[in-house]
């Protein structure tokens, strides 16, 4: 595969390199420890690390701040307070060390349901049960209504479950894009339509759809996660330390003492995209965006750790279908760390709902404690963020004029 994307990589003065797409836009810039990208939709990241803390911010309003948290029992572990719509909030992530590199970091929950729930939830139920979202008058139902339709029934929590997985994930795009487009109050970025984002007709001959076998592969993963996370119940993980334990500082060189990193687990193939993600296929550049699903067909990374991937589902502007491209494994575990983070989420809020709405009701939803707790949100995380997209906004400024210069134009 051609995996250069087009364009040209620049030099900057004193250090540093930008890469310009052949429109002149700025697709990323490496300069003093920053690492920004630019999706082709517009979105941004942008890495960096203040104080011995890794700061990842995307779009205009959130992100991350991830600091050392504990050692327990040969593993290390990190947590990252989020800042989502001025609302924080803490998880807690094992460090893995593959390839001689560390790290990498996998979900680790703060607690886990009772066994029974687990059980319950992948297995079938008595009998398929219809359950109405009440989506029809939500924005971003209306924007990607040729794409996505949710299951007409359910023969089991699993199916709901993905349903969910996939729907957060799409209201979640949809709002970025809504962000992006400056027409929304960031503070509630979901909550009305975007005229410039309204349901356009499509053509019948360029509808993509996000099909039922697609859907199906997701359903075994939800399942596949379901029956680890019981089996790990099960073992009483708690046991590795209880919630009153305290946190001491966790070497960023360590590494968990063994196992197989979660998105190269040969049972791990199939994976919702999380955030914008710009890639080459067949030498042109195409995006994936939250929503689309990707399938590992390689299972060793390459020199430059990245990872091959086949697309099995994508909206109509994104990488086409059946397209084969290479997306780091470090954006690979942070796939699967999603997952298993809306995985929790859906699990909770079927835990709420369970035994209304024609759903049947569970045995059993009571919880204990996980691998290790969850420290307090960082309370200096949201200026922390804020601070990075100001330093973010500089260095595109700089980089602009001068790429500016000496190429003829950067957007």
């Amino acid at each position: 595969m051609n995996r250069t994307p087009p364009g040209k990589q620049v030099s900057l003065k004193g250090g540093g390199t930008a890469s310009i797409r052949p429109n002149g836009q700025i697709r990323s810039i490496n300069r003093n420890g920053m690492q920004i990208q630019h999706g082709a939709h517009g979105g941004r990241t942008v890495v960096s690390t203040h104080n011995g803390a890794r700061v990842v911010t995307t779009g205009r309003s959130g992100g991350y701040v991830q600091r050392n948290y504990v050692s327990r029992n040969g593993n290390t572990y990190v947590s990252r307070t989020y800042v989502v719509n001025n609302v924080s909030y803490t998880n807690v992530y094992r460090s893995y060390g593959y390839g001689g590199y560390c790290c990498y970091y996998g979900y680790a929950p703060a607690y886990y349901y009772h066994p029974v729930y687990y059980g319950w939830a992948y297995n079938p139920w008595p009998a398929p049960v219809y359950y109405g979202w009440g989506w029809g008058g939500e924005p971003w139902y209306g924007y990607y209504g040729a794409y996505y339709a949710p299951y007409p029934v359910y023969p089991s929590a699993a199916f709901w479950l993905t349903d969910y997985l996939l729907a957060a994930s799409l209201r979640a795009a949809y709002a970025a894009q809504a962000e992006e487009a400056g027409a929304l109050s960031p503070l509630a970025p979901d909550l009305e339509l975007v005229a410039s984002l309204g349901p356009v007709p499509v053509p019948d001959d360029k509808k993509v759809s996000l099909s039922k076998e697609v859907k199906d592969q997701l359903a075994e993963e939800v399942k596949a996660q379901l029956a680890e996370d019981q089996a790990d119940a099960s073992k009483g993980k708690s046991s590795s330390g209880g919630s009153g334990a305290k946190a001491s500082s966790a070497s960023s060189s360590a590494s968990s003492s063994g196992g197989t990193l979660p998105a190269l687990d040969p049972k791990r193939r199939v994976f919702v995209v999380h955030n914008e993600l710009s890639e080459v296929a067949d030498g042109e550049e195409c995006s994936l965006t939250d929503g689309d699903v990707i399938s590992r067909v390689s299972d060793t990374p390459d020199s430059d750790k990245n990872v091959d991937v086949k697309v099995l589902a994508s909206k109509k502007a994104d990488c086409a279908v059946g397209k084969q491209v290479s997306v780091s494994l470090e954006e690979l575990q942070e796939m699967h760390n999603h997952f298993r983070e809306q995985l929790t989420g859906g699990m909770d809020e079927l835990s709420k709902k369970q035994g209304t709405g024609g759903l049947p009701k569970a045995p059993d939803t009571g919880k204990q404690d996980g691998e290790v707790p969850a420290p307090p949100p960082d309370s200096s995380a949201a200026k922390t963020l804020k601070e990075q997209q100001a330093a973010a906004d500089q260095t595109e400024s700089e980089v602009k004029k001068e790429a500016s210069s000496t190429s003829g134009g950067a957007q």
